[in-house]
């Protein structure tokens, strides 16, 4: 079954005016506009659970944080080769202190020491030129799309097989 199927049964309360007409239901995905034209309005599907912040917000907080990570990554490998000493104490520091928060992590290591410091200024110059000119944004879509295309084949493609009533031969 195509995708666009379960988009358009998802849309049917859009269809199906609720007797209670004027509540503003979140779920609904289209409205009129207030202007003299005829035309409707249709916004994007409605996420509940996220608070004030949109999926895509709470998924840039987590890339951010990734970002600092894979800087993180490249300072130590630079380091490593032309700089033991520097490399060995931002180890220790890795040791010590998580990387879960970027930002947070960046803060600590700046007031730990003025060679720390330093160290941090490198790691969020790199961050950021990672994230302008090296991450490739097209190609995260491209391959998030594509898992979630082979993960729901697949996970349906199991379940017809496993509820299906064919019998297998022993």
């Amino acid at each position: 079954m195509e995708s666009s199927a379960f988009l358009t049964l998802s849309y049917l309360p859009s269809v199906h005016p609720s007797k209670h007409r004027n509540r503003v239901y979140p779920f609904m995905p289209c409205k009129h506009r207030s202007s003299k034209s005829s035309r409707i309005h249709c916004q994007k599907m409605y996420v509940p659970g996220f608070g004030e912040a949109s999926p895509e917000a709470k998924a840039a907080k987590n890339l951010h944080n990734f970002f600092t990570y894979v800087a993180v990554r490249i300072v130590t490998a630079q380091l490593e080769s032309y700089n033991t000493e520097a490399y060995e104490e931002l180890m220790e520091f890795l040791d010590r202190h998580s990387l879960n928060d970027g930002d947070k992590f960046c803060a600590s290591l700046m007031r730990e020491s003025s060679r720390h410091k330093t160290l941090a200024m490198r790691i969020l110059e790199v961050r950021s030129a990672y994230c302008k000119n090296d991450f490739e944004w097209d190609n995260l879509k491209r391959l998030a799309v594509k898992m979630v295309d082979e993960s729901n084949t697949r996970l349906m493609r199991d379940y017809v097989s496993e509820t299906s009533s064919v019998e297998k031969e022993k």
